[in-house]
């Protein structure tokens, strides 16, 4: 078990040239040693750190920093307020501003009620502890430990709309995973943008990890590739980033099912995550994406990037309630340490104060 929490001395970035292959045209950034894995059969992300309470208040003031455009409308209710139902209508409103949406806005509200009812609650700190406890408990659901070593390698496909912070989010991963003692080969699948394959080259070269890319070439092939490699080396991670697509775009959403399943042409059983990377900013928009995400790949996991820059993070709310699949990480910054496993009572803390 290991934890984002954990602080382990990095290897120094030492960029090396590019590895020839026989292969048709594909770029080799600098390769990563690979480490050796620990010896457990089964790692995960685990959230547990309560023996480490200095990176957790540190974690817990960005991430209530992050989230204050949000909470702004919902913890100013409660001061000083009366039970009546004003104060639900002007709950209402602040969980629907904050793209809570209908659905989850309706369940939060009837089920506040009946608990105040029940419980006889009078005062407004009362109330406000038991909307916590609802909204806990409606998230809770979305809580997953992120799992590494079970498979060798682990495969992860990850798909996003441009702009999502998709490519970004991969680096991240990639050097929280190298910091546990995991290697990590990426994949730039995203043959489409020059642009974007450089960006994770670069990545690549500042983490001293392999990227396999293909100017112009296929992306299923260039994924295939990729997962051959990463068996072949004994790599513990393969991470695959895919052009960033639009729900839309019927063609392009075919063609990931296309990448999808030539991965498991190349890896029995893979990918083993299928993840997509949202902007907290969207509010409701996110979630008509993981509706059609997952539609087409059945997705295992998403990662909710921006929150620090937006008043919609209630849409996990909405996303809990329409369509559960697990938030495995939430962003709210650049920094590294800025992306952590998504915990459900940190998020209401955060929300409500």
């Amino acid at each position: 078990m290991f934890s984002f929490f954990k602080k382990k001395p990095v290897t120094p970035d030492v960029p090396a040239p590019a590895v020839p292959t026989t292969a048709a045209p594909v770029e080799i950034a600098p390769a990563l040693v690979p480490e050796t894995a620990p010896e457990s059969s089964l790692l995960d992300f685990d959230m547990e750190t309560a023996d480490r309470p200095e990176p957790k208040a540190s974690w817990m003031s960005r991430l209530k920093a992050g989230l204050s455009k949000t909470s702004a409308n919902l913890s100013v209710l409660f001061v000083g307020a009366r039970i009546d139902d004003e104060l639900y209508e002007e709950l209402e409103a602040a969980l629907l501003m904050s793209d809570a949406g209908m659905d989850a806005t309706t369940y939060l509200l009837d089920a506040l009620k009946r608990k105040v009812k029940e419980d006889k609650l009078l005062d407004a700190a009362a109330v406000k502890g038991a909307l916590k406890e609802l909204m806990i408990d409606l998230l809770r659901p979305l809580e997953k430990s992120f799992e590494l070593g079970r498979h060798q390698p682990t495969v992860m496909m990850i798909s996003g709309v441009n702009g999502a912070g998709k490519t970004t989010t991969i680096g991240k991963l990639a050097k929280h995973m190298q910091a546990h003692g995991q290697s990590v080969l990426l994949a730039a699948g995203d043959t489409f943008r020059a642009a974007a394959r450089e960006q994770l080259m670069v990545w690549g070269q500042r983490n001293n990890v392999t990227v396999v890319s293909q100017e112009s070439g296929d992306p299923a092939a260039v994924s295939f590739d990729a997962v051959q490699s990463g068996k072949a080396k004994g790599t513990n991670v393969v991470m695959i980033d895919t052009a960033g697509r639009l729900p839309t775009q019927l063609h392009l959403m075919e063609e990931l099912k296309k990448i999808k399943r030539v991965i498991g042409k190349g890896m029995e059983g893979a990918p083993h995550e299928t993840l997509l990377v949202i902007d907290g900013n969207t509010g409701q928009n996110a979630l008509a994406q993981v509706k059609a995400f997952d539609d087409a790949l059945a997705l295992t996991g998403l990662i909710i990037t921006k929150l620090d820059g937006t008043a919609k993070g209630g849409v996990i709310a909405a996303i809990a309630r329409v369509r559960p699949v697990p938030v495995y990480f939430i962003g709210i910054g650049e920094k590294i340490e800025d992306l952590q496993p998504f915990n459900a009572a940190e998020f209401v803390e955060a929300l409500l104060g």
